[in-house]
């Protein structure tokens, strides 16, 4: 019996030994297949960059801020003065009937400048013809003519992390193209972690996403400056769990747990240039300093949306009805301005900017002079104001109806709702 008591233990330990093998492999298994998506390189921006004297390929970081493709390109529009297309009497109907509508004519219109913004991904290849010219390509093969007008992501030195030679900083002078690429699943090297987390106004709104702080750091590897009783100090931002705004500062909790209180620094004051978060269901949220009241950070669920995740853009089709009823459908400019669908709509609510770009809104309902409310498509209402895409600065939409030569002008007073399709 004793024997047979031994056997069985030793068979019982056996068993035991193997279910636990087994656990930890399916264990492991599941972490693997929960960090995966994390290990993915394809958020960051990609790139081929030409000079007059050779080639560069791989990550690039745009002067030294915008790293991923959901990042903003800001510049000024050249050649699309939408505004001339508005018969402001009766005797230019002759005019607009002589107008070449065509889609590619509308973006060699020459006159007042606009701003012309879009997420980086959106982009096929810039071409830099001197200082004050540089062509766009899209990814539905269409171009347009911008400048750097107040804006400093023309003009800037980019960085790419070049296969071979290592990190290198390109001045914009020497480039003369940037073609942009889709991105290896897998990369040698990076800038950095994103930063992703969750913000908190003032107002009780709450957002989570990644993470642009003071218009500037967006990467783990980047440093929050600021002064504590004893000196001034600069750190990771891979070591903090949460800021929150006290006073005239700001509390800062690193993952150890040790709390630092600083101030005298624009990254952590009044001077803070706002706190971002970019959701692919909202676009781009703009918390100013005033609307900010806490970030919370946590781990990545990955690197962001991958260059191909950004389809090529289209025109814009929608119904308009109007304030005395009936309606109009078609393609449209949306405040004789925006004509793709990429494009954004921006407004403000209690001190937030929201970027949204015009393919994530079902529709848009001016609710009076300052506010109008947007549908997104996946439910969400805003109501935003304090900006003319939403307010009765905007400039009105041109339909372009089927089988009509000529467009309609519809008022911003006399929209009473536009639904995309």
């Amino acid at each position: 019996m004793g024997t047979e008591r031994v056997y069985a233990s030793m068979e019982s330990k056996s068993i035991f030994k193997t279910v636990v093998v087994v656990i930890g492999l399916i264990v492991a298994f599941l972490a693997m297949a929960t960090v995966a998506p994390a290990q993915s390189h394809e958020g960051y921006m990609y790139a081929k960059v030409y000079t007059d004297r050779a080639t560069y390929v791989g990550p690039i970081r745009w002067g030294g801020e915008e790293v991923f493709w959901t990042d903003m390109f800001n510049a000024a529009k050249r050649d699309n003065d939408y505004a001339k297309l508005i018969p402001k009497e009766k005797e230019n109907k002759d005019w607009w009937s002589n107008y070449d509508w065509s889609f590619e004519s509308i973006w060699q219109n020459k006159g007042t400048v606009h701003q012309f913004t879009c997420q980086f991904g959106n982009l096929k290849e810039i071409i830099v013809r001197n200082e004050d010219d540089i062509t766009l390509k899209l990814k539905n093969g269409g171009e347009m003519r911008v400048d750097g007008e107040g804006y400093n992501d023309l003009g800037s030195k980019v960085q790419i992390l070049d296969e071979e030679l290592g990190t290198i900083n390109i001045n914009w002078d020497r480039i003369q193209r940037i073609e942009f690429l889709n991105t290896p699943t897998k990369l040698d090297q990076v800038f950095g972690q994103p930063l992703y987390g969750t913000v908190q106004g003032g107002r009780r709104e709450t957002y989570t996403g990644y993470i642009v702080w003071d218009n500037d750091e967006r990467l783990s590897s980047d440093k929050l400056d600021g002064d504590t009783r004893d000196g001034d100090v600069s750190i990771k931002f891979s070591e903090i769990s949460a800021i929150e705004k006290r006073d005239d500062g700001c509390d800062v909790t690193l993952r150890s747990g040790r709390t630092q209180f600083l101030d005298d620094s624009n990254d952590v004051d009044s001077g803070n240039r706002g706190v971002w978060v970019i959701s692919p269901e909202f676009g781009v949220i703009k918390f100013s300093w005033k609307a900010f009241r806490k970030i919370t950070f946590s781990p990545p669920p990955g690197t962001g949306q991958a260059y191909s995740s950004f389809p090529a853009p289209v025109p814009m089709e929608a119904t308009v009805s109007l304030v005395d009823g009936g309606e109009m459908s078609g393609r449209i400019i949306y405040d004789v301005d925006e004509a793709l669908d990429f494009e954004m709509i921006e407004g403000k609510q209690n001190d937030i900017e929201y970027q949204i770009p015009i393919r994530l809104i079902a529709r848009i309902t001016p609710k009076n002079f300052d506010y109008s409310e947007i549908e997104l498509k996946s439910g969400q209402r805003l109501l935003l104001g304090g900006m003319r895409d939403v307010s009765e600065d905007n400039s009105g939409i041109l339909l372009f109806r089927a089988g009509k030569k000529d467009p309609v002008h519809i008022a911003w007073r006399k929209v009473n709702e536009i639904i995309f399709k």
